[in-house]
């Protein structure tokens, strides 16, 4: 990172300080500014649609600061067609008819991943590879036609590399079957069902894994080079709090350098950690004091000025959270440890986080 936007974050983090100070005397407040009406960008967060469909005060929030919605999991494959030629379509249509309504981007996450591929797909690639081609095929044309138009972008490939370093997955159903072809070929279906619809490779720990970051930049200069039709590269951006601003704002920078579409897809900052696996936490902390809220504050700040300065202004696609309040992250259900990663607390209320985020779009 040069001088000069070192000096800016710098800057930047100091009015931020002055600001935190007097925190504590509106964090209770439930009427605060809007996230995506202070934004140039949209601000998107994930939802897991049957439990939120009956929480008013969740669609309040959700309705007051985002301009985008993402499905937690309800698009993903194993919903979308739990058994050979069934596609169920209803829980999308109300999503759809969510998104309409509350004038909210759509965003599509996601169609190809290894850990939502059904069962039952898998035991059929297995004995024959070859037939999952052609179900790829079908299934993309079918899903990405039928909302065409209505979804904007997609995550067409989910985690195609390697958990660390290097290289694809190899040991997924999709790269045993077809190859490393599989990722193009998945492009170019879903540009033939919807040519307008932005596409985008998503994927984990790119933002300090500097292998990782450098394998899939590998891969979509070549797409490029060849015409494979990506116009996206996400970033989730599950980050932890001592992950350097260096690091991150560096891969931002040799992300940006291709001329995609970039998304913050995820987003949320723990202070634990973990293994990348299922159950895998490392609870560091037990508690959480007003330090560590306002040094999150100011995690949240500097990503935003991170990517307000390095991503151009016409490739910032937005910053979605995956998830926005404490109470429903998917970290303590996954990882299997408390922690506190969001922008609302518990209780639904606005954290230092909400207003390091908001007051770095101010900024």
């Amino acid at each position: 990172m040069n001088i000069i936007f070192s000096l800016h974050l710098y800057m930047r983090s100091f009015f931020l300080f002055i600001i935190f100070i007097g925190f504590e005397a509106v964090a209770q407040q439930t009427d605060v500014p809007s996230l995506h009406h202070n934004a140039n960008f949209h601000i998107g967060t994930s939802v897991r649609f049957v439990p939120f469909s009956k929480d008013t005060l969740a669609q309040k929030i959700q309705q007051h600061h985002f301009n985008s919605y993402t499905a937690g999991s309800d698009m993903k494959m194993y919903q979308i067609t739990p058994k050979p030629g069934v596609y169920h379509w209803s829980r999308v249509d109300s999503i759809v008819d969510y998104a309409v309504k509350n004038n909210q981007r759509l965003f599509g996450h996601n169609l190809i991943w290894h850990s939502s591929t059904p069962k039952w797909v898998e035991k059929k690639a297995k004995k024959n590879p070859e037939w999952l081609d052609g179900f790829m095929k079908e299934y993309i044309s079918t899903y990405v036609g039928r909302y065409k138009g209505i979804v904007d972008g997609w995550d067409v490939v989910n985690e195609g590399l390697n958990t660390k370093g290097q290289g694809l997955r190899t040991e997924s159903i999709w790269f045993k079957s077809l190859g490393k072809k599989y990722i193009e070929k998945a492009f170019i279906y879903a540009h033939a069902a919807d040519p307008d619809a932005i596409l985008f490779y998503n994927d984990f720990n790119i933002e300090r894994d500097s292998l990782k970051l450098d394998s899939m930049l590998e891969m979509v200069y070549d797409f490029l080079d060849r015409g494979v039709p990506i116009s996206g590269i996400g970033f989730q951006m599950h980050i932890r709090m001592d992950i350097p601003n260096e690091i991150i704002a560096r891969s931002l920078k040799k992300a940006a350098d291709t001329g995609l579409q970039i998304h913050l897809s995820e987003v949320d900052i723990i202070f634990n950690t973990h293994d990348d696996s299922k159950g895998g936490g490392i609870q560091l902390y037990d508690h959480l004091t007003k330090e560590m809220k306002f040094a999150q504050a100011q995690k949240y700040a500097d990503l935003v000025n991170m990517y307000q300065d390095i991503v151009p202004k016409e490739q910032q696609y937005g910053i979605t959270f995956w998830g926005f309040n404490d109470r429903d992250t998917w970290i303590r259900r996954f990882f299997k440890m408390n922690d506190w990663p969001t922008i609302y607390d518990d209780n639904l209320l606005p954290k230092p986080a909400f207003f390091g985020f908001l007051n770095a779009l101010k900024i």
